[in-house]
């Protein structure tokens, strides 16, 4: 797969990579050089607590939600 380097030194990672590497807008990627090869990496995320930080949504408290985990006693 080739991309163009475009005026401003920007480009365009191909779809197809993007998917299977898991790039979405947002991604922070971290540049590297090694043997004249240009490496590109996905930084470390945030810290895995921030990462689900509000995926349950708003309706349940933390009681709830334990209790929902936790299951029938």
């Amino acid at each position: 797969m080739k991309a163009r380097v475009a005026e401003r030194g920007q480009v365009t990672i191909p779809k197809r990579l993007r998917e299977r590497l898991g790039v979405k807008p947002g991604t922070v990627l971290e540049f590297s050089e090694e043997q004249g090869k240009l490496i590109a990496v996905k930084a470390g995320g945030l810290d895995p607590v921030s990462e689900v930080y509000g995926c349950l949504g708003r309706r349940l408290n933390t009681d709830a939600v334990m209790a929902r985990l936790r299951g029938p006693r």
